[in-house]
């Protein structure tokens, strides 16, 4: 049996009834999680049970909220439930509203999450997080099947502190799809624009190799980060338009 879960629009002001009010709002697993088109497909993931027989079956955001930590950490099913019960923003990211020290689900679930959420259901919704992410919808097929969320998440190996890592894996991005924008349109367009790149990812660098970073100094690597994507994400939009027009 499914019972639909209830969203609401994840604001700074719903964040405060939430654990207690102590969840950071630019976190990347809260940054993350108003990129996922949760209750969109909700209804697609409810059509494989029954709406009467059978005990409650765990929601679609905790479903897929699971198997994305799971993807992008790199952890075995067993360790992803260990890190879930340790961390309220992972909790906050599978659609709890309070944290708790006891497991969300067991282990075994986790199959039982990759059964329900299929991967044309899987291809669809990363589709989906890659247009919100970048403007773009991706042309290439052969991330089809599996969670990537190529514009927001970087690989299981990225070094202290991860939301700058993040941010700066994303800017490479929006950068690699200026160089390829430009060059089906450098005919109309005679300046390629600027990235600013190097300086950005010094900047990246200069955070990312500290053991020990301030909460002002990250505050102000991810402000500068988000400034050069924005800045990105607008030259692209532009580029669009130039090309179809």
């Amino acid at each position: 049996m499914y019972r639909k879960q209830q969203y609401s629009i994840e604001t700074p002001e719903n964040l405060k009834n939430l654990f207690g009010g102590q969840l950071d709002e630019e976190n990347r697993w809260i940054e993350m999680s108003k990129m996922i088109p949760w209750e969109e497909y909700e209804e697609e993931y409810a059509k494989n049970f029954t709406e009467k027989k059978g005990a409650p079956a765990k929601s679609f955001r905790m479903a897929l909220g699971a198997l994305i930590i799971k993807e992008i950490s790199g952890k075995s099913d067993r360790e992803t439930v260990e890190q879930i019960k340790e961390n309220p923003y992972l909790q906050y990211f599978i659609g709890m509203e309070s944290y708790s020290s006891k497991e969300a689900f067991n282990a075994s679930m986790m199959v039982h999450f990759r059964k329900k959420i299929g991967m044309e259901l899987i291809n669809k919704i990363n589709k989906e997080i890659e247009k919100k992410a970048t403007g773009v919808a991706s042309e290439k097929k052969e991330n089809e099947g599996k969670l990537l969320l190529d514009a927001t998440c970087t690989p299981a190996d990225i070094k202290y502190p991860t939301d700058i890592g993040i941010l700066n894996d994303a800017r490479e991005k929006t950068e690699k799809i200026i160089d390829k924008r430009y060059e089906e349109i450098k005919e109309k367009r005679k300046e390629k624009p600027r990235t600013y790149r190097e300086v950005a990812r010094k900047e990246y660098l200069a955070i990312a190799k500290k053991r020990r970073v301030s909460k002002k100094e990250r505050r102000k690597g991810t402000k500068k980060q988000l400034g050069y994507i924005k800045r990105n994400l607008s030259h692209i939009e532009k580029m669009i338009e130039e090309e179809q027009s």
